[in-house]
């Protein structure tokens, strides 16, 4: 046998386990990943747990939920703007954000704050 090859066949062989366990290692890190952002779209927590702090925002009659979720994790009311935006696309209240300007709280999940600034406004009894 010659030693160049079987040194040769040691390395190669070594090489492909290397690839593998890093492949299997982003596979696992990725599906994980997906997993818990998928999760938080449906079971996200508030920001604080009990009163917390209200905050008031104002929405303008052109702002997308998009810039709706990057004023809302500015002002610390959510945690990303990306899953604010999916679970608006996933909610029942999909396409009804209001303008207007709301007080809202720290403690609410962003489920609550989308029932909130889709709610019709109730038109004021004139005496």
């Amino acid at each position: 046998m010659n030693v160049k090859y079987v040194i040769g066949s040691i390395v190669e062989m070594v090489i492909k386990i290397v690839v593998f366990i890093f492949i299997a290692m982003f596979v696992v890190r990725t599906a994980t990943a997906a997993y818990d952002y998928g999760f938080r779209v449906f079971a996200e927590k508030p920001i604080d747990v009990g009163e917390g702090r209200t905050i008031s925002v104002s929405i303008g009659s052109t702002d997308s939920a998009k810039e709706v979720g990057e004023m809302l994790q500015q002002r610390g009311l959510i945690r990303d703007a990306n899953l604010f935006r999916i679970q608006e696309l996933l909610s029942e209240n999909h396409g009804m954000i209001q303008p207007g300007i709301y007080d809202l709280s720290t403690a609410m999940t962003a489920q609550e704050m989308l029932a909130v600034i889709a709610a019709e406004p109730e038109e004021e009894s004139k005496e």
